[in-house]
């Protein structure tokens, strides 16, 4: 065999289900290779859709997701989705065609040097330079981008290369384990939260990859401790059950600011800091941190750690609830304020306002979907929405980019969400400024007969950035745009397409389209003059 179908053989080994990207010249062996592989490649009309669809596939199934281009504008315009996806921790292989060995010591058409452009967005990347070590690169990647904290990994392939004669056989898998922390380590923990009258937990991204929500549901009830989400965190703990005091996130005050101004122990589970930066919760720097993570807490000084406990999230979490003493604890310094941050949404569900509020969105699709469907957020100012409103009750069911947090993320993680799961109803709540950003996967959609949903929110203009220059500087600069006619470009895709011209109009839509069992498209305005009101309302909070 040569070298593209050793590799082949290597990822079939791995059990890849799927690679998403673009074809070129440089990886033609690689392609005709797949031919003969049960790995199903799917053709997308972008690579950085390539590499969203493969960042998502990995969050929601824990293995990592695959993605290829070609050498040059193929490979770059796949390093946003790779440095994304690395960001957000989600497990993904990237690989990559490559000009010849026999030109790369000179300037040569398309030609850069792609080991040292993915070095600083991966966990690991090498270039194949000799047939034989395909095996061994291949276990690799896997391994480094399964392993906490999970993420990117690069694989580069010249073209001269991949056509070799070869031979070899895929190395054997190992499982990986993480250790626990010792039992004085723990004792510890729980005296530090024994001492504590007002321990507030945060709970990140890290325990829905730990499958740690069942832990951290008994050690919050049986403590009595509130729990915070940032946005990748949400449905760690139920928005329902009484201690969750929803999502934490935006830079300036919020209700939940109330309750880390309150709080004399910060206990975060599984925080990823790229999430939201601790001088926004902790910015004097002077309420302790008990860090629970895998890996020990990145230096900060508003981030001052008392106690590490590092290791597996799961099993220290049951080490700790075995030995935490019994506590009486007051809970009303907690109580109002979710009661205040529900009854704003609730305030909303009537509201009958055109443009549609992004409050009253948000009620009727929280109300349309089942707990388990998925709701994805693009960026923009309908991520901020989202987050702080959009409630879950299970892990990975709003998905939030909020490490690099690039536009244009939603329609392509949506399409691997629904290849993961296609019995639920998935969503893709964008921003009409990020929707445009990767639309052309519309076709995909369609070719791979997926019946997702796209809840477009409209305002002719890149809302988030306005919301930021008008509080700044009380005027916009430079954010408007045109649109084309929404629901026409879909039907032109095959979609089907709704306008919203009511405020009324939105919950039947969001029913018709999930009851349709194929791609629709709604074309919702949305009145963003609700995100300067937020800000003034945030304001005048009191704790």
């Amino acid at each position: 065999m040569n070298v593209a179908q050793l590799l082949v053989k290597c990822l079939e080994n791995e059990g890849v289900d799927y690679i998403f990207g673009v074809p070129g010249e440089e990886n033609i062996d690689l392609m005709d290779a797949l031919l003969d592989s049960d790995i199903e490649f799917i053709v997308t009309r972008h690579e950085t859709s390539a590499a969203f669809m493969a960042g998502t596939y990995g969050r929601l199934t824990g293995k990592p997701g695959v993605c290829l281009a070609t050498l040059g504008p193929g490979a770059t315009n796949l390093l946003t989705g790779v440095a994304n996806a690395n960001m957000d921790h989600c497990p993904l292989i990237a690989i990559t065609g490559q000009a010849g060995m026999n030109r790369q010591h000179k300037i040569s058409h398309q030609y850069y040097d792609l080991v040292d452009i993915f070095e600083p967005v991966t966990k690991w990347n090498a270039q194949i330079k000799t047939g034989e070590i395909v095996p061994e690169v291949v276990r690799k990647a896997y391994q480094l981008a399964m392993q906490e904290k999970p993420g990117a990994t690069h694989i580069d392939l010249p073209e001269d290369i991949a056509s070799m004669e070869v031979d070899g056989q895929p190395l054997p898998i190992t499982g990986h384990s993480l250790p626990n922390a010792n039992d004085k380590v723990i004792e510890e923990a729980a005296d530090l939260i024994l001492k504590a009258d007002h321990p507030l937990i945060l709970a990140g991204n890290g325990i829905t990859r730990g499958h740690a929500s069942e832990e951290l549901q008994r050690f919050a009830e049986e403590t009595n401790i509130p729990v915070v989400h940032t946005f990748m965190g949400k449905g760690a703990l139920s928005w329902k059950n009484e201690l969750s005091l929803l999502t934490a996130g935006l830079s300036g005050k919020d209700y939940i600011t109330c309750g880390f101004k309150q709080a004399d122990l910060i206990i975060t589970i599984g925080f990823d800091m790229a999430e939201t930066p601790p001088e926004n919760w902790n910015p004097e720097g002077t309420t302790p941190i008990l860090h629970m993570d895998t890996e020990e807490a990145e230096i900060d000084s508003h981030y001052p750690v008392s106690l590490n406990v590092v290791g597996d999230i799961q099993e220290n979490l049951r080490k700790l609830n075995k030995v935490m003493p019994q506590k009486e604890r007051e809970i009303d310094w907690f109580r109002s304020i979710r009661e205040d941050a529900l009854e704003e949404l609730k305030s909303f569900k009537q509201d009958n306002g055109f443009p549609v509020k992004p409050q009253k969105i948000i009620c009727d699709l929280r109300e349309v979907l089942k707990d388990e469907d998925i709701a994805i957020s693009d960026v923009g100012a309908h991520k901020m929405w989202m987050a702080r409103m959009f409630h879950t009750a299970l892990p990975n069911t709003c998905l939030i980019s909020n490490g690099l947090a690039s536009m244009g993320v939603a329609v392509p993680s949506a399409i691997a969400a629904k290849m993961v799961y296609p019995d639920r109803s998935i969503v893709a709540v964008c921003g009409d400024g990020s929707f445009l950003m990767t639309g052309a996967e519309l076709e995909t959609a369609v070719r791979l007969n997926l019946p997702i949903v796209i809840l477009l929110w409209r305002d002719d203009g890149y809302g988030l950035i306005e919301w930021h220059q008008m509080k700044k500087f009380q005027r916009p600069s430079y954010i408007d745009f045109g649109n084309p006619d929404f629901v026409k470009l879909a039907e032109s895709f095959g979609w089907e397409g709704i306008e919203i011209e009511s405020s009324e109009e939105l919950r039947p839509a969001l029913e018709r389209a999930i009851s349709l069992k194929k791609p629709v498209l709604i074309d919702c305005p949305v009145d963003y003059g609700e995100n300067m009101k937020l800000t003034e309302k945030l304001r005048d909070i009191n704790c």
